[in-house]
Parts: structure tokens; C-alpha cells; sequence
């Protein structure tokens, strides 16, 4: 198995933060009009291998095709780069997290829309100890873990749900190609990581696993999003993106073999890997349901812990003077943090087309 299938470190998200501030006035955000021609990017990871099957099949060209466009679909292998060069305008969409739209792009000032809500983690992430059986039992331990990733995001959540906090604690940091070789020396009892290490971490004879994301299901949220004006002066793009997604999403439903197989070799697995990735993984293979999960009343608190967990480290936009620097609107019309600096924005609009079968 590859060691990176998702890079969701934000090691490099201050200083994003700060670069993000003289392209402003250089992104889409400027510069958005109608055009033919798209670009997005994706790195892998087991959410989001669709986007490679899409461009390898010629399902993304025919669904282009339809619409009159152009759309080219790019594997970058770092993660972080991948959003730095969404953020710059160099795609035109970039599959990321929650987390991580909020803090870089939207943080950065480039508005910012959630096109296709299309999983979240229900497992792939976890901490995993050498000695003891329960959260409590991190007290005075060193921690290894991507500082300023999902993994820092999640030993937060599952301190807060025991009443401690990182003051309990000293939080190492360790890059993920880094954290097999780490958790083999006998200096290191506890990390906190994603799949596919986290599986074979978690193997290690004497390990236990304490908390994963299904312990806070709904909250590392995978998406492909997309820049704002780009995306209102060109609908058909939305239409064209979602309704190619939706029918490998139809393809992995129906056990398709060969789509499976695909993503899984693109991967650096097998099936059964891949299948077990997918385990952990709440896929909204059915459109309708991403809609209501998008729809639903959890939302806008999961971004409220999102929001309040970047502030407090930093990278919640440069001189963000309160975790409601940057606005967060949900499909109802309401807004979580400043209405003023709406730069992030969960809209259902194509993943209803898509429901209703009226791509």
C-alpha cells in the first residue's frame, strides 16, 4: 500500500495563509467569465480515486462533451500543493477537505463553493496506543501525529469528549511518511494518523485503537470544491462534474469490477484493499443522500468546531481576530460566522439536478 493516500497535512497552511493575501486579486475571484475550457485537480486518496476513473474511462469527456465543454482532470501527488495551486487559480476545483477549504482557499479570501459533498471518513482515521486501552491513558504521553491536519483535528475532538485538553499532553510532529518507522521505535507509544497506515499501525502486536472518526461521524468531510464565480458564470461545468461523478458513483453501487479494480491499482492496492478502505468510508454513492446529509441541521456545527479548531491554532486566515472571521453559508440560507466575508458555501443546487435525474 502507498504510505500517502492522503496527504491532508496543513503543516504549510500559515504560510499559505500569508502567500494567499497578494493573489487575491489574481484568482478566479478577479477574473471569472464564461469559457469552455476547465481544470481540476485531485490527489489520491480512497474518497476521491473516482476522479482518476473518471478522466482514464472518458466518462468526464463524454459528460463534457454533452455540456460543449472541456473539462481536464489532474492527479497531483501533494495534497497541500494541490489546493495551493487551486487557490492561486490555477484549477478551476480541487477535491479537499472541510477543514481544509475553510483554512486555505476560503481563509485565503477566494470564495469557494462545496459542489459535490462526497463522503466523509468513518474510521480511516484513529489514534492507536502501545500502552493503554482509552483516551484518558494519552495523559503525559508524546502524541505523533501531522500537526495541523485532520489528525490534529481529530485527538482534539476526542480529548474534548473526555473532558482533557492538549495541555495533557505534548503533540510531536511527525510526517506521515514518517509515522510506520516512528511507531516502530520504542520512544514513541501513541500516534494519531489515516489509512492506509493507520490499518497497518493498528496491526502492530500490542496496539490498541481508542478513537476514530466514527466516534465523530460527519465531521472530515471529502469534497470536490470549486471556485464561486467560475461556477455561476459557467453552469454547465457544475452540470458536467456532477453528473459524471454520479455515474461511476452508480458504477461503484453496483459492484463494478473493473471501475473497482481500476481505482484500487491507482491506489497502490488490491480490491480487498481497496474494499477495506471503502469500509471506513461513508461513500454517498446515492446523490439525494449527500443532499441531505448538506441539508442537515449537524452541518453548520460540525463547521463551528472547524472553524473554532483553526482559530486556536493560527491558520483561520491571516489576523483572523475570532473563529467567525470567515463566513460559512448552508443550504437554508444561513450563515456561520461573518455574513459580510461569506467565502465558503455548501450549496446543493447540482447535487439536487443530479437526485432528480435533470443532468
Amino acid at each position: 500500500m502507498i504510505k500517502t493516500l492522503k496527504t491532508k497535512a496543513l503543516a504549510l497552511a500559515a504560510a499559505t495563509a500569508l502567500s494567499t493575501a497578494f493573489l487575491v486579486g489574481m484568482t478566479p475571484d478577479a477574473t471569472a467569465q464564461e469559457k469552455s475550457e476547465f481544470k481540476v485537480c485531485w490527489s489520491i486518496y480512497v474518497g476521491w480515486m473516482p476522479w482518476g476513473y473518471l478522466e482514464s474511462s472518458g466518462i468526464m469527456d463524454k459528460w463534457a462533451e454533452k455540456y460543449g465543454i472541456d473539462v481536464e482532470i489532474v492527479q497531483i501527488n501533494d495534497y497541500v500543493e494541490s489546493i495551493n495551486q487551486y487557490t492561486a487559480g490555477e484549477f478551476d476545483g480541487c477535491s479537499m477537505t472541510n477543514m481544509d477549504a475553510l483554512s486555505i482557499p476560503a481563509g485565503g479570501g477566494v470564495d469557494t463553493t462545496a459542489l459535490i459533498v462526497g463522503d466523509y471518513s468513518n474510521g480511516n482515521d484513529g489514534i492507536v496506543l502501545k500502552d493503554g486501552d482509552s483516551v484518558e491513558a494519552l495523559k503525559d504521553q508524546n502524541v505523533n501525529l501531522v500537526e495541523l491536519s485532520v489528525s490534529h483535528y481529530l485527538l482534539a475532538r476526542a480529548l474534548d469528549s473526555v473532558g482533557m485538553s492538549e495541555r495533557d499532553l505534548t503533540v510531536v510532529n511527525t510526517s506521515d511518511a514518517d509515522m510506520i518507522a516512528a511507531y516502530a521505535t520504542d520512544d514513541v507509544t501513541s500516534v494519531v494518523t489515516w489509512n492506509p497506515l493507520l490499518s497497518e499501525i493498528e496491526a502492530t502486536p500490542g496496539s490498541t485503537k481508542v478513537f476514530d472518526s466514527a466516534n465523530i461521524p460527519g465531521e472530515i468531510i471529502d469534497i470536490m470544491m470549486v471556485n464561486t464565480e467560475t461556477l455561476a458564470d459557467n453552469p454547465d461545468f457544475g452540470k458536467a462534474l456532477t453528473g459524471a461523478w454520479y455515474e461511476v458513483m452508480g458504477l461503484m453501487a453496483d459492484g463494478n469490477t473493473e471501475a473497482l479494480e481500476s481505482m484500487a491499482a491507482a491506489s497502490g492496492t488490491d480490491l480487498a484493499g481497496y474494499q477495506a478502505q471503502l469500509d471506513t468510508t461513508k461513500m454517498f454513492y446515492d446523490p439525494a443522500e449527500a443532499v441531505a446529509f448538506t441539508k442537515s441541521a449537524e452541518l453548520p456545527g460540525t463547521m463551528k468546531f472547524v472553524a473554532e479548531f483553526l482559530f486556536d491554532k493560527g491558520i483561520l486566515g491571516e489576523g483572523a481576530p475570532s473563529p467567525e472571521f470567515v463566513g460559512v453559508s448552508f443550504p437554508d440560507g444561513s450563515v456561520y460566522g461573518d455574513a459580510d466575508n461569506v467565502k465558503l458555501r455548501f450549496d446543493t443546487t447540482y447535487m439536487d439536478m443530479a437526485a432528480a435525474g435533470d443532468l
